[in-house]
């Protein structure tokens, strides 16, 4: 008989797990990490792969379907296709997928495809060399679309490209990223500026909004239509040309919260279980991994905190508090 599934108080079902592996990056986006004396978890306190596939293989039976691997920056952490492999291999994981900053896909691309992974999330802010030396603090942009262009080679598919909006900042890339996508397959999603950074500079009139790259990209390209009968819980809202070429997404967490569908779960890289992006408070698993609880305790403690999930993030209200982790050490 299949386990009851993971249901909230507010008859939210949760059948997406994304997993942080590793809390280190090799680059610097300023809306996410300080540029130096970053402070990581001690390598001691990270999960093994061994702790992450057992981790899965439990939310598998209690109804997860869709794993997502998430950093930091995912691709530092050694022999991952390893991790991909076991991951994969798990009945009933029906999509896999990472998300990466696409620095290292050059060199890994081809062994992670072997392992399985199919789906791949990059993350890229601009085609401008220069803005994108001052978005990340690395010269990096030539390797990346080096990746991207391997990824298309190596039968990815689909390939999407995250694209954080950041006013008075990104809003020249908003129409050649857009392009850039059209022309070579890919679908790019704006993310609005989010107040996960480290060094906590966010303020909202920092956030281009969805309407506002619509709008542009409505005027500068194509018009667009919203695609009818999408999945009401995922995190994008997709639109697609009027001309047919090319879709466009919009992760809108500040001008249209989701929070009401929301399916997703995370475990972060050492161990602690959030049922929120924004979640002030997270639920600590290692202990159990490695303290010789049997599944069902680990079953227990996964449904205890699905249970406690909060109606939601409150990013519009003055009741809304940063998350005391930022984003790289959380999990994208």
């Amino acid at each position: 008989m299949p386990a009851a599934p993971l249901i909230d108080a507010y008859g939210r079902i949760h059948d997406n797990l994304r997993i942080s592996v590793t809390d280190r990056c090799n680059i610097r986006c300023f809306y996410c990490m300080p540029e130096t004396e970053v402070q990581f978890v001690p390598r001691a306190e990270i999960l093994s792969f061994e702790e992450m596939e057992r981790f899965a293989r439990i939310a598998v039976t209690l109804g997860i379907t869709k794993l997502r691997i998430t950093g930091g920056e995912p691709l530092l952490r050694k022999d991952l296709h390893l991790l991909i492999r076991k991951l994969a291999a798990i009945p009933g994981v029906a999509d896999l997928a990472l998300t990466t900053n696409g620095v290292l896909l050059p060199q890994l691309a081809g062994p992670l495809y072997e392992a399985g992974l199919r789906r791949i999330n990059i993350h890229l802010d601009t085609l401008d060399r220069e803005r994108f030396l001052r978005i990340t603090r690395r010269d990096d942009l030539d390797r990346v679309l080096e990746g991207i262009a391997l990824c298309r080679r190596l039968g990815y598919h689909p390939i999407k490209i995250n694209a954080v909006a950041v006013k008075n900042l990104t809003e020249p890339d908003i129409v050649p990223l857009a392009r850039f996508g059209r022309e070579n397959g890919l679908e790019v999603r704006f993310i609005e500026f989010m107040p996960l950074d480290a060094e906590r500079r966010w303020d909202r009139g920092q956030v281009l909004l969805a309407d506002e790259i619509l709008e542009v990209l409505s005027r500068g390209i194509a018009p667009l239509e919203e695609i009818p009968d999408r999945d009401p819980r995922a995190p994008a809202t997709e639109y697609r040309y009027a001309d047919g070429l090319g879709r466009i997404g919009f992760i809108a967490s500040v001008s249209r919260p989701f929070c009401l569908n929301c399916n997703r779960i995370r475990l972060t890289a050492d161990g602690h279980l959030r049922y929120c992006l924004f979640a002030i408070e997270e639920t600590d698993v290692k202990p159990l991994l490695r303290g010789g609880a049997d599944d069902g305790q680990i079953e227990e403690l996964i449904r205890a905190a699905v249970g406690g999930k909060w109606e939601g993030h409150e990013i519009n209200s003055a009741r809304f508090i940063p998350p005391p982790r930022p984003m790289y050490s959380i999990g994208g």
